[in-house]
Formats: structure tokens, C-alpha cells, sequence
């Protein structure tokens, strides 16, 4: 069954039981989708007054968050959807994100609030997009879903070279900064490598050629015994070096973002990640060259 809240086309998932005599109580058990704020902060007082909305109109269950992102409000009733949509959008200012054929609630990452590795402000991007393409998130015109996802750096913390149509990675353009003293640091065992992520057992001294230039997948690092020099043409951005002597090595300064389409999970061949369209776009406010390639899409 198709159910809704009015003006809207998307955001309420409509689910039914199919022996409502036999329960009763799960005869309708429909989901909200809600928009989750760009990055998925939220403070104490907000939560506590979306679950006292969905304790009194809902079943109580949650999922923070669906795998699109959504904050997911699992199983209400047909006569509640109107009374939760006037609570969310009047009293916590706060809209339905996106369900059905149609743009689904676009998603970032932390970005440049919390990383140092960020290449351009996810979170600004995200909103700003969510912004522009309300109508085509709430009112299903497509032939199918389509998602925005944005990772302010190649390390991809919202995987979204994998679970979106349209990817925006953070990537820059000229030469990861190496700050030498501290790359013999960690060779001399002064800094833990991964910024003391695996520490929880001995692994041995650290190993600079082991752990670092033979990892690199373009092999385009090399390790004299006191230099370490990077030829950055065929470097490919994996930041597996930067993350493991993130005090020795660092992002370039010329900041942006590549742009890639068309991931998908097929059954039958499994997840297929997005295929690089634009390698590099300046991705600053308001966007618009990131619109530009979504309005030809």
C-alpha cells in the first residue's frame, strides 16, 4: 500500500501486515525516513524530544541511521504520519527525507569540522544540495532512486564511491607534504604509526619499508634508510601513508574533489564502486560547478 503525508511523495515507507485480524497491533507498521543533519550531529535535548515524539505516535523502535542515512522511525500507524510530520517539521524544525523513485536524503561525512584530512566542507556541500533538490526529494518524478553521498577525503568514512549514483570525494592536486624529522620520528619508535590505533598488543618495532612504501599500490614511494621521497604523478591518493604517519604526512594544499557515477549493488555480481566522471572540480560554495555536472545528469 501507498501511504503519505500530504504534499509529499516520499519519506513514509508504507508497510502493512498481511493477517491484521490475527495482529492487530502490527496491521499497519509503517516507517518515517527523517533527515539527518549533514555530519549526524545532534544534541541530547533533540534526541530525547524525537523519541518522545515517536514513543507517543510510534512503536519506540529506531534506527540510527538506515543504510541511505536517514534517521529511521520504525512502525506507526496510517492516523499518526500527519501528527509526527507536524511535530518534526513544526516543534524540531526538522523535514522527511527521501523515499521511493526519487533523490534520496543526501549524506557527508564529518568533514572539515572534526578531520584534518578534508579536502573540501562535506557538510556544506550536503546541505547546500539537499537544499536546491527539495522538490526532487519529496516528490518522486524519477525512474528510480538516486543518491548524493559526500566524503571530504579518500579515506571515505560514508562510503560513498560504493553506496551512491553520484560520489563527491575530497582529492587535491599537487604534492603530499613530508615533514622529514618526523618521518625518522617514527622510524626511531618516537611516534606510534596509525596515531597509536593498533597499540592494544606489541607488533614489533616499526618497519617504514614494510608498513608504508611496500603498501603503496602505485608503488611510488621510496625509503633510502634517512629519506623518504614520494613521486607524486603516480601517487593515487589512497592515504594508507598518511593515515599511518599522519604527523609526518600530510594532504596538498591545492584542495578540491573528484566527482564519480554509477555504483551499484547488483545481486548476482555484487557491489560495484562509481566510475571517476570529473577528476578534479574546486567543490567551494555554493557549488556550482558540482551542480552543473548533477543538472546534465
Amino acid at each position: 500500500g501507498i501511504v503519505g503525508v500530504f504534499g509529499y511523495g516520499g519519506g513514509v515507507i508504507g508497510r502493512y501486515c498481511d493477517q491484521p485480524e490475527k495482529f492487530p497491533g502490527v496491521a499497519h507498521f509503517h516507517t518515517v525516513r527523517v533527515a539527518q543533519p549533514s555530519g549526524k550531529y545532534y544534541s541530547a535535548d533533540y534526541l530525547r524530544q524525537l523519541c518522545d515524539i515517536w514513543d507517543l505516535r510510534g512503536s519506540g523502535l529506531t534506527n540510527m541511521h538506515g543504510s541511505t542515512g536517514d534517521i529511521v522511525l520504525l512502525g506507526t500507524q496510517t492516523p499518526q504520519l500527519e501528527e509526527v510530520f507536524f511535530e518534526l517539521t513544526h516543534n524540531l524544525n526538522t523535514d522527511l527525507g527521501g523515499s521511493g523513485s526519487n533523490l534520496r536524503t543526501p549524506e557527508s561525512c564529518l568533514g572539515k569540522s572534526r578531520c584534518e584530512f578534508a579536502c573540501y566542507d562535506s557538510q556544506a556541500a550536503c546541505y547546500e544540495l539537499t537544499m536546491e533538490y527539495q522538490d526532487e526529494l519529496h516528490r518522486p518524478a524519477f525512474p528510480y532512486k538516486f543518491k548524493f553521498k559526500f566524503d571530504a577525503c579518500p579515506n571515505g568514512c560514508v562510503a560513498s564511491i560504493a553506496r551512491s549514483d553520484f560520489s563527491v570525494i575530497g582529492t587535491w592536486k599537487d604534492d603530499i607534504k613530508i615533514d622529514a624529522e618526523a618521518v625518522k620520528a617514527y622510524v626511531a619508535g618516537e611516534f606510534k604509526p596509525n596515531a597509536g590505533a593498533h597499540s592494544g598488543r606489541d607488533w614489533g618495532k616499526f618497519d617504514i619499508e614494510a608498513e608504508v612504501v611496500n603498501r603503496c599500490p602505485s608503488k611510488c614511494m621510496k625509503w633510502d634508510g634517512s629519506k623518504l621521497s614520494i613521486d607524486n604523478k603516480e601517487c593515487v591518493r589512497c592515504m594508507h601513508c598518511i593515515n599511518t604517519m599522519p604527523r609526518a604526512l600530510h594532504i596538498g594544499d591545492e584542495r578540491g574533489a573528484s566527482i564519480l557515477c554509477g555504483a551499484k549493488a547488483p545481486i548476482l555480481d555484487g557491489a560495484q564502486m562509481g566510475s571517476l566522471l570529473v577528476p578534479f572540480v574546486a567543490a567551494e560554495e555554493p557549488f556550482d560547478e558540482i551542480k552543473e555536472v548533477v543538472e546534465k545528469i
